[in-house]
């Protein structure tokens, strides 16, 4: 896999995080396919033996590179706002879905140059299938030995969407705004693989109106996304950025294939976030 990248010219950090994912996805699987124990964190997230091994993991390889790491899974450390480039990980996305054994759960590692996700790399590790995006290089699935070149679907009526939400936070705001939207095809999905499908074409829109939605959370999606064809914004349509002193995307989250995202933007916008 790391041999093979489809990608020309990659960034020399591409190597490293595909090694540190294939890794940590080792550990994580080990302790998937035995008896393990949860618990909750401060916020009240869900945490494993994974979460921290698989941190523990990323960091040891990808630190290497000298640059500053922010993860889901350690202490923020604000020296990184000075750096120009920055690892973002989340070492476990879906947590809730590795505890309730859906398989439905990733590894994320990207690297951000100047507020601006240049790399991300997701990897579904029950399926052994990794997700590849470099910034003005394309978007990659790795998937049965051979690597997939990635695109949106063409869809542009909202009617016509085939739609994502939360298995596990969906609110009622957001199911009154699916009803808005008048959009008939929802799918509950776990963790980042609502993107990585809406990046090959499977489905067209995945939002969030939550403000909980953290920095990890979406850092890899980012890259795939936009290089996919695709478009991440808020909900009222700003650029997300990266390596800021707030964490939290505080107007949601919008995921699409880029087609019907200013339609999305416009409705959302009409009832003023309030649903």
């Amino acid at each position: 896999m790391n041999k093979k990248i489809p990608i020309k010219n990659p960034l020399p950090e591409v190597h490293l995080a595909i090694k540190a994912v294939l890794e940590a996805g080792k550990i994580v699987m080990n302790v998937y396919n035995q008896n393990f124990s949860s618990s909750l964190k401060r916020d009240n997230e869900p945490l494993t033996e994974a979460d921290i091994k698989s941190n523990e993991t990323i960091q040891k390889i990808i630190s290497n590179s000298g640059y500053p790491i922010l993860s889901e899974e350690s202490h923020d450390n604000k020296k990184r706002l000075v750096s120009k480039k920055i690892w973002i990980i989340d070492p476990l996305d879906g947590t809730s879905d590795f505890i309730n054994r859906t398989g439905e759960f990733t590894i994320m590692i990207s690297l951000v140059n100047e507020n601006k996700p240049i790399l991300g790399i997701i990897y579904w590790p029950t399926k052994s299938i990794l997700y590849l995006a470099q910034k003005d290089k394309g978007a990659f699935k790795f998937d049965n030995d051979s690597w997939l070149k990635l695109s949106v679907s063409n869809v542009t009526k909202l009617e016509n969407c085939r739609a994502f939400e939360s298995r596990y936070h969906i609110s009622e705001k957001e199911k009154n705004f699916i009803k808005l939207l008048n959009i008939s095809q929802i799918t509950a999905k776990g963790s980042s693989l609502k993107v990585t499908d809406i990046s090959s074409g499977n489905a067209e829109l995945y939002f969030t109106t939550t403000n909980k939605i953290k920095q990890w959370d979406t850092c890899a999606s980012y890259c795939l996304i936009s290089e996919a064809g695709g478009k991440m914004t808020d909900m009222f349509g700003n650029d997300l950025e990266y390596n800021t002193e707030k964490l939290n995307h505080e107007n949601g989250l919008l995921v699409s294939n880029g087609l019907v995202h200013n339609q999305i933007i416009d409705i959302y916008r009409k009832t003023n976030g309030k649903l």
